[in-house]
């Protein structure tokens, strides 16, 4: 007997096929996994991320941070087409970005209903006519892509704005490798800090915090030792005209990882003259947010034929605008099967899964939309791909998704990390996996 005896999933498993065989791709990883006690690898694991001290606040208060010790497993050539994918996909992200605060050909030209943006939550009007340094907007995507039940690769949603996850995925990664060292393993993430620096550019920089309330202070911290720079508060920086100060001395560079991320703001007052002015070449740079918008996410494909002139080479989960009459009727149609996302929310919150939702909910939710459909967005429920998490000292199924990371440094210099951090679902039949509604993660092999 071995730990995956009676192993079955409702839907496609990343690491075991439908007659309970390890996939090829991934057999010397579980074969590693099951030589232990599973139970006793999760605990160990637990026991050493918790000494490490890393924490993330979910909405529930919970700092801890849960690791499962079973990586997931992605070959390189199936990497290869996901990573083009997700590449192709910012840098036309970060050209409607730059479009938006620009001539906004795209709503000209009538790819993009004007009042997708008239009706955004994150438009900053004060970056009209701005041009950041080098061009750049999104210098770090974090975007949320599944696999669906028949195993393919699919955009959920596109992070901009700041994600977070990087640091905490090379933890994971360091955790995971001193338990199960397997030869050949995963392509390395030593590259992380070169790739990071080369995003924020040269001269002086900072990663900018909000300080140890943040939820994900651990990884600002983090950051900044790898990158051997300053961790700042707003408070030890100080605006001169258009020139930004730390101790004296100019910053070119500002990794801002803090929770407020507007220009009508006390960080957006003390960095915006800077932005505008091109002193400072800042990550992500404030009015990145319209990419994170969920109705904006309906049209990337549109956004990549028209931007780049190329078919998407990346599949999304089915978006739907609702603010378009005929799609809005259809929607409500079918109202029970569907994901309905509050379209200004992130982290998870404000995601109500129709089908798993009580009736009374659902009825509510749909007079909602009904009466402002254009602060919602619905997708078609997609079957979440799956993968043995230990769970109670057993292997158990559960639903996750990827986080990859893409890097830009320049609109034609984009990197994507060889893998990403998967976020784990931990309740039974759970499909909102973010570490913020109590998931866990696991690290990410990309096997050569």
């Amino acid at each position: 007997m071995t730990a995956l005896d009676g192993y079955r999933s409702a839907t496609y498993d990343d690491a075991v096929a439908p007659d309970g065989t390890i996939r090829p791709v991934a057999r010397a990883v579980m074969d590693a996994v099951l030589a232990h006690d599973v139970g006793a690898l999760g605990a160990e694991l637990s026991t050493e991320i918790d000494a490490m001290g890393i924490r993330f606040e979910s909405v529930d208060g919970d700092d801890s941070w849960h690791v499962d010790p079973v990586p997931r497993v992605i070959a390189v050539a199936e990497w290869e087409h996901v990573a083009a994918g997700l590449a192709q996909r910012v840098r036309a992200l970060n050209a409607f970005v730059a479009d938006v605060y620009g001539e906004r050909r795209i709503v000209a030209d009538g790819v993009l209903p004007q009042r997708v943006l008239d009706s955004a939550d994150n438009i900053e009007p004060a970056m009209a006519g701005v041009r950041p340094r080098g061009g750049v907007w999104i210098g770090i995507a974090g975007l949320d892509v599944v696999r669906d039940g028949a195993g393919e690769w699919l955009v959920l949603e596109d992070n901009v704005r700041t994600p977070s996850g990087i640091g905490y995925w090379s933890a994971a990664r360091d955790a995971t490798l001193r338990r199960l060292a397997l030869s050949p393993g995963p392509l390395p993430l030593d590259g992380i800090p070169a790739a990071l620096q080369r995003v924020l550019g040269g001269g002086r920089v900072v990663v900018l915090t909000d300080g140890p309330d943040n939820s994900a202070y651990w990884e600002h911290d983090w950051i900044a030792r790898r990158l051997g720079v300053p961790l700042v508060e707003p408070s030890d920086l100080e605006l001169r005209g258009d020139r930004l100060l730390h101790h004296g001395a100019q910053v070119d560079g500002v990794y801002r990882r803090t929770n407020a991320d507007e220009v009508d703001s006390d960080v957006g007052a003390l960095l915006h003259p800077a932005v505008a002015a091109g002193s400072i070449r800042m990550v992500n740079c404030f009015g990145t947010g319209i990419g994170d918008d969920k109705l904006a996410h309906a049209y990337v494909p549109d956004m990549i034929r028209f931007y780049l002139g190329e078919e998407p080479r990346l599949g999304q989960v089915a978006t739907f605008d609702l603010g378009e009459p005929r799609t809005l009727e259809r929607a409500l149609e079918v109202f029970d099967e569907l994901v309905v996302k509050d379209r200004g929310s992130y982290g998870g919150i404000g995601v109500v899964v129709c089908p798993h939702a009580e009736r009374a909910d659902v009825e509510r939710l749909r007079e909602q939309v009904r009466a402002s459909p254009g602060d919602y967005v619905a997708q078609r429920l997609v079957p979440l791909s799956t993968h043995p998490t230990v769970v109670d000292g057993e292997l158990r199924p559960r639903h996750v998704d990827l986080r990859p990371f893409v890097l830009m440094s320049a609109p034609d210099a984009v990197e994507v990390l060889p893998g990403g951090i998967t976020r784990v679902a931990l309740e039974e039949g759970a499909l909102v996996v973010n570490s913020s509604q109590n998931g866990g993660a696991k690290d990410t092999w990309v096997i050569p």
